[in-house]
């Protein structure tokens, strides 16, 4: 939310701390947002050791296989969940697009642009961010496929 801050983009943030969800469909619910703009991050590994951010959403699974062609890769599968810390700056359920440690390829499903605003963590377990669609490339390099199941 300091990187939104900076960079003077408008958000709403949402808390949902006291509620103890994690999974991205019930954060939806509480939230009462459409669970097809409310988007989960996602962080693999790819065959050449390269890292790549996905941001999916929460109601939709990754298809593994249109991540690895939309990044060129062989194949592409998830990073363990204790290694998330280390690599990102964020644990799992907090996991941010945006502020990790270092930018990763970020490839957002194309049903984003769908909407005027997409919510997605804002960097805690409990806290989501609804940002304008338009305003992401500010602060996120990114390309849109098709990446859901």
């Amino acid at each position: 939310m300091r990187l939104l801050d900076q960079k003077k983009i408008p958000y709403q943030s949402y808390d949902y701390t006291d509620t103890g969800i994690i999974s991205g469909a019930e954060v939806a619910a509480v939230l009462e947002q459409n669970p097809d703009q409310v988007f989960k991050t996602l962080v693999t590994e790819g065959n050449s050791g390269s890292h790549y951010v996905f941001l999916v959403p929460v109601n939709r699974e990754l298809d593994l296989k249109k991540a690895a062609r939309a990044t060129g890769e062989k194949s592409i599968h998830m990073v363990r969940s204790k290694d998330l810390l280390a690599l990102t700056g964020y644990v799992h359920g907090g996991c941010s697009p945006i502020g990790m440690k270092k930018p990763f390829p970020t490839v957002i499903d194309a049903s984003a642009a769908d909407f005027d605003t997409i919510l997605f963590s804002g960097g805690r377990i409990g806290h989501q961010v609804e940002v304008p669609f338009c305003e992401l490339d500010k602060i996120l390099t990114y390309q849109l496929k098709e990446l859901g199941e």
